[in-house]
């Protein structure tokens, strides 16, 4: 399990530099609440674990962003509004940022960039010109190329957040995710992503796909 009073002081540092020497209020309420968010009931896999190890990830990619502590408010509030069975939480989830982030005094700029980050989510796919989306997309998308225990640990955890949806379709959609990942040009867009993750992942990607093949529908499901 993740500390929380770890999270929290690392929710502040990112907070503090993003708003610069204007400052604002204390940042322990807005963590406490992107906390309380990570923390709900029916996450499995979205969980403050899938939020450290992001954050994590970020900082071992950070030489290669721009702004890497706006990546890392991107990255707290890229899941922050997660319910399994909508398909508009990403984008719930920017606008969460452009509510919360003006209030906590983080400059509007910032802000905005927050929001677009969280978006890209939807598809990890981001331009050969954005490092900062390059750098937060594959903090996210690391975990595919977790060692195979771990990749199993992500994949039964994704399915229990999916417990509703009848096995078929959970094949079906998922199947799909992972042909649409494996379709990529490249999964991870940093050089150390690329050299370090990209093999693995797609290992993982083509085994789990192989299992799920004989799926009749054709529901889609989030990763």
């Amino acid at each position: 399990m993740a500390d929380l009073d770890t999270l929290r002081t690392r929710f502040a540092r990112a907070l503090e530099a993003a708003r610069g020497p204007a400052g604002g209020p204390d940042p322990t309420p807005y963590a406490d609440n992107l906390l309380t968010r990570w923390r709900e009931p029916q996450r499995r896999y979205h969980t403050v674990a899938h939020l450290a190890a992001v954050l994590d990830r970020v900082d071992v990619l950070e030489e290669y962003a721009r702004d890497p502590d706006v990546v890392r408010l991107a990255a707290w509030f890229h899941d922050a509004v997660y319910l399994p069975d909508r398909s508009e939480n990403e984008e719930r989830s920017a606008r969460l940022a452009e509510r919360a982030l003006p209030e906590a005094g983080v400059p509007a700029a910032k802000t905005a960039e927050v929001a677009r980050l969280v978006r890209l989510t939807i598809d990890h796919d981001p331009a050969d010109d954005d490092p900062d989306g390059q750098v937060l997309c594959d903090a996210d998308l690391a975990v595919l190329a977790s060692p195979p225990s771990a990749y199993a640990a992500y994949t039964a955890a994704v399915r229990e957040e999916y417990h509703f949806v009848p096995n078929d379709a959970f094949r079906a959609g998922r199947a799909a995710i992972l042909r649409r990942l494996l379709a990529l040009p490249r999964l991870f867009r940093t050089p150390y992503g690329a050299a370090e993750w990209e093999a693995t992942a797609r290992y993982n990607l083509r085994s789990e796909l192989e299992l799920l093949e004989d799926s009749p529908s054709d529901a889609p499901l989030a990763p």
